[in-house]
């Protein structure tokens, strides 16, 4: 591991961006992306991935389905946990700025085999979120403009509309990281002004006092493990909800490589995209609460936020919101799918995937990745076309795709507290940057507690989530397969190969004369 001083941040832009590459030489890596990002962007990559208006106009109704109005005890549950994995991989972010966050943390902090199955489960998880995100769009669209239903079929509409999101996301990937900032910056700024109206004018339209989150409303009978521990297997089901809507945060450290400071910048952008996106969504989801018509299981659970919006907005107020959301949608397929070209990119130039050279090489115009947003894009549009006729498959494979990633963290946190007990971090160069001190160990070890926890939850075989019968098991049978095929393919294939590419060696810096050994 790096021990690296921090580098002195005086000086004018071009002297940053040397520095800023000669602490990335110091990993091993030369410097290929294009450093252009500030603070905002860096914030704005993890907060467009978590996307607390996407999130919540897709899956409110179904976490209310659950476990009714306390469902936003969940919200809290979520966000505290997801919090205290933040603060490690903040900590993580200081330290190891390099673009492929969570597989280069668990690299640094683990060891090969571990960091190659943390890359793999978090590049399969942000593909199939991304297509599962892109169908989102088909919640807001039509009822926007009728002519955003191109089919009848509703089904097929949506996967229509997936693909040209997909596309169009895709596009602005190969054009490169200038207009990626561009666009994600636009969308966050009218997301934040979105939920910002949402938060401004729900409350004018009030039914009942924040006392609506101590009831229940009946959710719990029928629901699996009831008749054992109560009320609280409706809790966790309904956990599944925030679950689904807060993860991504370290996606800011997958631009660590692009972004200006990271060892500084990126620390407090994955802090303020989970802070800001918790916060602001607890007070959504509670003013959503106070603010519906009905709250009976099926009415509210059936319509969720839309339905919300459109009783106490009204329909040309509610349009212009959605029409916000659907922006907010938009950002979020973008962003999820630039984390995981970042991702592919790092794997790629360490030769930990097929094809690594293709995959690793950067536009000299666009300085970007152009084959990982070509390989992302398309794959994520074969996801969709492929369920096209098989909606029970694609639900469980979206569902299970963030157990994919809750894995991927896992693998980062717990290596990081078997480090921490032999004394990490520790060496020259810690002071000035950002640290848990004292309390790491601590929050390491619930972090990994809430991780594992959520994990098993999310992953349950649940009838009433995955579907009957043995679509029930298919979230059981997807990360199964997820971790034997990659194990499997690192085991026979992969641990024979991996090692920079050469095109990606850090260049030493030339001896002056006169001062050779």
């Amino acid at each position: 591991m790096s021990t690296t001083p921090i580098p002195d941040r005086a000086g004018g832009h071009a002297d940053h961006h040397q520095r800023d590459a000669a602490d990335l030489a110091d990993f091993g890596y030369r410097q290929r992306l294009n450093r252009r990002l500030g603070s905002f962007s860096a914030f704005a990559a993890g907060f467009s991935f978590i996307s607390i208006l996407t999130g919540m106009f897709q899956l409110t109704g179904f976490g209310y389905g659950f476990g009714g109005p306390a469902v936003w005890w969940a919200w809290m549950l979520v966000f505290v946990g997801q919090l205290l994995v933040a603060l490690n991989f903040a900590e993580l972010g200081a330290r190891f700025p390099i673009a492929g966050s969570t597989y280069q943390w668990s690299k640094q902090v683990s060891g090969k085999a571990g960091s190659w199955l943390a890359g793999w489960m978090l590049l399969v998880g942000a593909v199939v979120t991304a297509a599962a995100v892109a169908i989102a769009w088909q919640i807001v669209l039509p009822p926007v403009w009728s002519g955003f239903e191109l089919v009848k079929n509703t089904t097929t509409n949506a996967v229509i509309l997936g693909v040209i999101l997909l596309s169009l996301t895709t596009l602005i990937n190969v054009v490169g990281v200038k207009v990626i900032s561009l666009v994600n910056n636009v969308g966050v700024v009218a997301e934040l002004v979105g939920v910002a109206a949402f938060l401004v004018l729900l409350p004018f339209h009030l039914h009942r006092g924040p006392g609506v989150i101590m009831s229940a409303q009946g959710a719990g009978p029928g629901l699996p493990g009831y008749h054992t521990i109560g009320y609280a297997a409706a809790f966790l089901m309904a956990a599944i909800m925030p679950a689904y809507v807060m993860f991504g945060f370290d996606s800011a450290g997958s631009l660590a490589e692009e972004t200006r400071d990271p060892r500084r910048t990126v620390p407090k952008a994955i802090l303020r995209a989970l802070v800001v996106a918790g916060i602001a969504g607890a007070l959504l989801l509670l003013l959503a609460l106070m603010a519906a018509p009905s709250l009976s299981l099926a009415t509210l659970g059936g319509g969720g936020l839309p339905y919300v919006v459109e009783a106490a907005l009204g329909s040309t107020l509610g349009k212009i919101l959605l029409v916000d959301v659907a922006i907010a949608i938009f950002v979020c397929g973008l962003a999820i799918q630039t984390a995981a070209i970042r991702m592919t990119f790092s794997m790629a130039r360490d030769n930990n995937l097929p094809f690594g050279t293709a995959l690793s090489r950067v536009s000299e115009s666009s300085g970007s990745p152009v084959v990982p947003a070509l390989v992302t894009g398309v794959a994520a549009a074969a996801i969709l076309v492929v369920n096209l006729g098989a909606s029970q498959i694609f639900l469980v494979v979206t569902s299970v795709s963030v157990v994919c990633i809750y894995l991927a963290y896992l693998l980062v946190t717990v290596p990081l507290f078997r480090q921490r007990l032999r004394g990490w971090p520790s060496g020259p160069g810690q002071a000035g940057l950002f640290s848990l001190g004292r309390y790491g160990l601590v929050v390491n070890a619930v972090a990994i507690v809430y991780g594992a926890g959520m994990a098993f939850n999310l992953v349950l075989p649940r009838s009433q989530i995955y579907g009957a019968g043995a679509y029930a098991w298919g979230g059981v049978i997807f990360v199964l397969g997820a971790v034997v095929l990659g194990g499997g393919y690192y085991g026979m294939v992969q641990r024979h190969r991996s090692g920079v590419l050469a095109d990606h060696v850090a260049v030493a810096a030339p001896v002056p004369v006169g001062e050779e050994a």
